[in-house]
């Protein structure tokens, strides 16, 4: 047997006072029913309490009560997004197979339209495509429903695919297996559009592996050079 304490309100200063009002039970239950009901259903403390509580989700099972019930806890009516905004620019580089210098002036602006027309037709936004006879530079703003390898796996493969069909001489056309993939921040994007824009004067001074070991190195990417061309 053990003191009732009952909870009482202070209403000057907003303190909760606890004064024993009589025995109870092992159970809660006071001997005398009269504090009973009082501190049960009459008790303005509990009527407080109650006001503070979430509502309780009713659910088939108790762990679906306690998942739903944090849910109502957190959602605030008007502060949900209703979009996602992401801001992420590829730089791609990759090369015919075996460096073969096939893609010719006179196929090269066709090529590169059609390429960055797959980008648009998969929600992907082609800020630059350009390069020369064996390889390609390609940047693109990802939306967040397309991961780095799908991007460059829908250009290269509708792009190979439009040469076989287009150009019928070209049957024997692909792109190497690998690729080079290069984050650019957003105060570098108008930099790398000129870069690629400007292959054919850069390749003057440098050569394709010469420029692709260079991005590589400058990203801090590991490598073993035996093994990039293949």
């Amino acid at each position: 047997m053990i003191f009732h304490l009952i909870p009482i309100p202070n209403n000057q200063d907003g303190l909760i006072s606890f004064v024993p009002l009589g025995l109870v039970s092992y159970f809660g239950l006071s001997f005398c029913p009269i504090i009973n009901y009082w501190v049960f259903i009459k008790s303005p403390y509990r009527e407080t309490q109650q006001l503070e509580i979430a509502p309780t989700f009713k659910g088939k099972n108790k762990k679906e009560k306690l998942s739903k019930s944090r849910q109502g806890r957190l959602r605030k009516e008007g502060k949900d997004m209703a979009h996602s905004y992401i801001s992420i620019f590829i730089h791609y580089v990759f090369s015919t197979k075996n460096r073969e210098k096939i893609i010719s002036p006179g196929i090269q602006d066709r090529l590169w339209a059609y390429m960055g027309g797959i980008a648009r037709e998969n929600n992907m936004k082609v800020l630059a495509v350009g390069g020369i006879e064996e390889h390609v530079h390609v940047l693109l703003s990802l939306p967040g429903t397309i991961s780095i390898a799908k991007g460059v796996q829908l250009i290269k493969g509708g792009s190979s695919k439009w040469i076989h069909v287009t150009f019928p001489a070209l049957q024997n056309f692909a792109w190497q297996v690998g690729y080079g993939a290069f984050s650019v921040s957003i105060s570098r994007v108008n930099e790398t559009v000129s870069y690629i824009k400007n292959q054919k004067e850069h390749h003057r001074q440098k050569t394709f592996q010469e420029e692709y070991l260079a991005f590589l190195q400058r990203h801090g990417i590991e490598y073993y050079e035996k093994y990039i061309w293949e």
